[in-house]
């Protein structure tokens, strides 16, 4: 990969819906504000697991987010001014500079604050230092002990994560396949718009 992440074998002949659902697929996926449980059971109704939900969610290392994703973290849940205990308070003071109690919704910040650019374990060592920009980061290290094993072994092993994200890649990639007439198995991948 460009970025120098891993790389996997996608297996070929999946068929592709001919439509798309902003509302449905945000549905599925977990919010940045979701609890730990509620992750876990978004990821679970899919056939992913605890690896799975870890290793899938270091594809933070790249990326954006929207300031309106992780103000309550700034200002309170119930917009009482106080900083989330879980994130590094000089970390918190550099947000709050782009990321006001109100407007700036979608002012963009990465997600990963140290290598922005690149795919690697980085974002897992931003969570150990309290620097993991959305909530749903946080409580992989706060929230469980079997996340935050994982948490500190792919902190500890790139080629641990790169292993498990492409396997949980693979395993995603099978989630509730189309079959018989439903959907089109693409010849031509340029036909799929980018956004």
């Amino acid at each position: 990969m460009q970025t120098g992440g891993p790389g996997w074998e996608v297996p070929l002949g999946r068929r592709d819906s001919l439509t798309a659902s902003l509302s449905g697929s945000n549905n599925l996926i977990p919010a940045p504000n979701d609890s730990l449980p509620t992750i876990i059971g978004k990821f679970a109704n899919q056939g992913l697991d605890i690896v799975d939900l870890v290793a899938l969610s270091g594809g933070h290392t790249i990326g954006d987010s929207r300031c309106v994703s992780f103000r309550q973290r700034l200002y309170g849940q119930n917009n009482n001014g106080q900083v989330d205990r879980t994130l590094n308070p000089a970390y918190a003071a550099e947000l709050r500079g782009r990321c006001p109690r109100s407007g700036g919704d979608q002012n963009l910040f990465a997600l990963d604050l140290v290598t922005q650019f690149r795919f690697d374990n980085q974002y897992y060592h931003n969570i150990l230092a309290m620097n993991g920009l959305l909530s749903s980061d946080e409580i992989l290290l706060t929230q469980s002990r079997e996340t935050m094993d994982l948490v500190h072994r792919y902190a500890a092993d790139q080629g641990l994560f790169f292993d498990h994200f492409a396997k949980s890649m693979v395993k995603m990639g099978n989630i509730s396949p189309l079959t018989g007439s439903a959907g089109e198995i693409r010849h031509n991948c340029r036909r799929v718009n980018h956004f």
